[in-house]
């Protein structure tokens, strides 16, 4: 199992078809489990996918329209019945508060779970774990999209690093816990010799994961893009369909690469398919986004694993 890959829940929008449940993508990420966009039908398709609730850490919502929250009760309620031990934090746009208090209690249940609300009411990072959080830390960030109701996106970073050079270590006969202590404080005395952290590693970029869904070009889907290992981006529509997108606050596919493109992003995720394209080939999606973006492209269909890109040499 990957330690960090994306299993797509649901790659509808709007209402679900034969073959495409209502959102829903769960990252998993070292030992986190980030939820995103749950929509109806989400628990279920969890059960299909082996992804349990006590394996999500945190819940995301980008809006409240009903494709991207409609399954939130019975997730929040399933992880009640699991009695999942750990809290469990959702962030989700601070304007429609109440909207999600009617949905966490939309039925009756016995509440055991600890949740945690963090509304988003601005710009910025909206979580961070990168101190003391170890080699899996990360920055949870939030940016204001383009959309009919309040939307946000969200980008998680992992803090640049360094990769140590097992040769360079040998050379040195540093081994064992004096290679944590040198990480830790830059240099170490060994054999009566000071050795930098600089001689034996190199700089190792943090990967970056973004999640835009329901917007209109604008800065801030750029600005989450932006050197994206993973951009999962909506392209509701066709380009041929691009005063609807504009009109009901969406993208299309050649938009969606052109986001990936500026925003120098190596693998970029469509998803989010109008059932007006449910009897065509889906494919035309992806050629759309091709024309603009010539990085890797995966066409999402609901229950596909797609590993996080490795990192670049």
């Amino acid at each position: 199992m990957a330690n960090r890959e994306l299993v797509v829940l649901g790659t509808a929008s709007q209402a679900p078809t034969r073959t495409r449940n209502h959102n829903g993508y769960f990252l998993r990420w070292d030992g986190e489990g980030l939820l995103f966009d749950p929509g109806e039908g989400t628990q279920r398709q969890m059960l299909f996918a082996g992804v349990t609730a006590s394996q999500v850490t945190r819940v995301l919502i980008t809006h409240f329209h009903g494709d991207h929250c409609l399954g939130v009760p019975g997730v929040l309620q399933r992880m009640s019945l699991d009695r999942v031990p750990h809290p469990v934090r959702a962030y989700y746009p601070a304007a429609d508060a109440e909207v999600f208090w009617r949905l966490r209690h939309a039925s009756l249940f016995h509440d055991t779970l600890t949740l945690v609300e963090h509304p988003v009411d601005g710009d910025g990072v909206v979580a961070d774990r990168t101190d003391g959080a170890g080699s899996d830390g990360f920055r949870l960030e939030a940016r204001a999209l383009s959309h009919l109701v309040p939307a946000v996106g969200y980008r998680l970073v992992e803090p640049d690093g360094r990769r140590m050079l097992r040769d360079e270590l040998a050379a040195r006969d540093i081994v064992g816990p004096d290679v944590g202590r040198l990480r830790r404080a830059g240099r170490l005395v060994t054999g009566g010799r000071l050795v930098t952290l600089e001689e034996v590693s190199v700089p190792r970029r943090g990967q970056r994961f973004a999640f835009i869904m329901d917007t209109r070009l604008c800065d801030a889907a750029f600005e989450l893009a932006d050197g994206a290992d993973m951009l999962v981006c909506e392209s509701t529509f066709a380009d041929a369909d691009a005063a609807l997108a504009r009109d009901y606050g969406h993208l299309t596919a050649g938009q969606a690469g052109q986001i990936a493109a500026a925003s120098g992003a190596r693998l970029l995720v469509l998803t989010h398919f109008s059932q007006r394209y449910e009897t065509g080939p889906p494919e035309r999606l992806r050629d759309e986004a091709a024309a603009a973006f010539t990085g890797e492209i995966a066409l999402a269909a609901d229950l596909d694993r797609i590993p996080v890109p490795k990192r670049k040499p």
